[in-house]
């Protein structure tokens, strides 16, 4: 009984392993290795707009959250056409007309984000 499984699953264990042990040896590294003095530059404030480490509750503009949405909603759509695009050859018309009604209601609401200005930046 453990000589199949061994058989069967070994492969994928040594993999794990390896990988387990890579991604720990490059975190390591990283630390020993890393300077520990940053600049004010690299504590300054980079794409959200206002200091870091002050006060979270502050305003800042919700267009950050626009674009943080329109971006999820993008790289959802491109997480969906990959699988399609593989099985095209499988699912026939009825998955290419599904595919392309899934993409015009994404192409909608893009124009219509971009008619309202919300990917227009101050």
């Amino acid at each position: 009984m453990i000589t199949n499984f061994l058989s069967e699953y070994l492969s994928i264990i040594i993999f794990l392993f390896i990988s387990l042990l890579l991604s720990i040896g490059f975190i390591v590294i990283n630390y020993i290795a890393s300077p520990s003095n940053p600049d004010p530059e690299k504590l300054s404030a980079y794409e959200c707009g206002f200091e870091a480490f002050d006060n979270a509750r502050i305003e800042f503009d919700v267009r950050f959250y626009l674009v943080a949405i329109l971006f999820i909603i993008f790289d959802l759509e491109i997480a969906f056409l990959f699988p399609w695009a593989i099985s095209l050859g499988n699912i026939g018309l009825l998955g290419f007309y599904s595919m392309m009604a899934f993409l015009f209601i994404l192409t909608i609401g893009f124009i219509y984000e971009w008619k309202k200005g919300a990917l227009e930046w101050e």
